[in-house]
Order: structure tokens, then sequence, then C-alpha cells
């Protein structure tokens, strides 16, 4: 299973320029699942990228400009809701959102809860991201009570991996007397965070809005981890995207997972 995202940077630039750039690249990508972030309905961003073969489960909430989420799977899609992440007044003149999305994956994988989420991002609002964080996990939860499966979350989250909402996400804290546990897809397949190699917001980026501003990784792809250890997916790679001379385009760069079934290495 195959799973990208990226933050496309709505109809910032030369748009016609930049589409063709990441249409082209997400075709050679033939990622299942795909996360786009700060996507425009007019014109549909995520269809004139990602092509006819994907189901798009697209936001409610959107910004004065149009822009919100898109998730996207080329196999068929279940049960979808829409959460409302205004936790704090700080937090209602953004549209921070996310999505629960239900794809019926075929075997070995079956039930896939892909969770797209996309919190607040001003630098100072930690703290809302952190009980951002705490409304989707719990709603993930809920859903895993009732139908159970494989939690894959993607997005631009906007945060570092120290950065508290990380850290609650993969069991390095605890927020509202609540606990879980997501594995992240990089550092699964970097031992030691990589160097700068996973860092999806840098000033040498020609559409960067930010040039003062340090390397960040604050795109991330996390697969729940199950009750006994580790994920329920095994992490087979990972890798940035969209960030060669002639691939990038967006002020984000993207990744890529590759997510196995743990039970064939088992035997």
């Amino acid at each position: 299973m195959r799973v990208a995202t990226l933050n496309v940077f709505g109809a910032a630039g030369e748009w016609s320029r930049r589409r063709a750039i990441l249409r082209a690249e997400f075709q050679r990508l033939a990622a299942d699942l795909v996360t786009l972030q700060e996507t425009m309905l007019e014109p549909d961003q995520a269809r004139e990228v990602l092509g006819p073969d994907y189901r798009l489960v697209q936001s409610q909430a959107r910004e004065d400009s149009g822009r919100g989420i898109t998730t996207a799977s080329r196999w068929p899609v279940g049960q979808v809701a829409e959460l409302d992440l205004r936790v704090t007044p700080r937090t209602y003149d953004f549209a921070c959102t996310a999505q629960l999305v239900e794809v019926l994956a075929p075997a070995p994988f079956g039930r896939v809860w892909l969770v797209h989420h996309l919190p607040d991002y001003q630098l100072d609002h930690e703290r809302e991201r952190v009980l951002q964080a705490v409304v989707v996990a719990r709603a993930v939860e809920e859903r895993l009570a009732e139908s159970p499966g494989h939690v894959v979350l993607a997005g631009d989250l906007d945060a570092e991996p120290d950065a508290d909402s990380l850290r609650f996400l993969t069991g390095r804290h605890v927020a509202q007397d609540m606990s879980v546990c997501y594995r992240c897809a990089w550092d699964a397949t970097h031992p030691g965070g990589g160097g700068t190699g996973g860092d999806t917001f840098v000033p040498e980026n020609p559409y960067c809005a930010d040039w003062d501003w340090p390397n960040r990784r604050i795109d991330h792809i996390l697969v729940r981890c199950g009750e006994h250890g580790g994920p329920t997916l095994r992490v087979a790679g990972c890798r940035r995207t969209f960030d060669q001379p002639d691939t990038v385009g967006s002020d984000h760069y993207g990744l890529v997972a590759d997510l196995a079934d743990p039970g064939a290495d088992r035997g």
C-alpha cells in the first residue's frame, strides 16, 4: 500500500506550470492513498493532478480563498466523517479540519481508516495543535471500537517531531488525560531522523515564503500501533517527494510511504 501526502499550495504561483509538474510526479508515484492540503475546488486541483482513477473526498471546511483538503483513494470508500477542529477562538480564522475516511482496501489489508489531519498552522499555536490532535485521536478510537481496522494518519501537521502535538501522537506525551501511539513512517525507516533529508518546508524551495526560517519537518505519515506492540502495518519505506529541481511544484515537499502487511514477515 502506497500513501502520499502533499500540500499543493492552492492557486498560488503559476498554476498551469505547477499542475503539469504535480500531475507528472503523481502519475509516477502511483500512490493508492493520497492526502492533499490547500486544494481548490474551482478548478478541482485534486482531480487535475491525480486524474480520474481516484475517489475524492473534499472537505466542507474552506478558507475564504477556497482552500481546503482532499483525501483520495484508488479503492472503494465507506464511511466519511469531517471533524470540527475549532478548539479555541484562535482557531476560528483558519479552516483547520480533519477527515476520517474508511477505505475498503483489498486483502491482506482490509479496512483502513485514512485520517487526513490539517491542524492550526500558526507558530505560536502549538497548544491548539495539541487539543486538535486529541480531538482526532478520540474520534479515531471511537470509530475503531465500532469498525476495527488499520489507521494511517497523514497530512501537513504544521509541527516538527519534537512538538507536543507530534509527541502526543507518537506516544511520548499525555494530553487531556489521553495517550495514543502512532509510528512515524520517516523515523521507522531513517534511524536517528535521517538528518535533514525529511525536512519538507525549507527556505531553498523557490516557492517558500519563509526564507528566514530554518528547515522544518512538518509533513508526516503515521501508522497507529497495535495493542501489543508496533504499527499494525509495517513501514517498508518512506522518502521525500517533489523535492528535485524538475519536480518542485509547491512551497512544501511531499512524502510517500510504502506500507506492508506485517503478517507476511512472520510467515
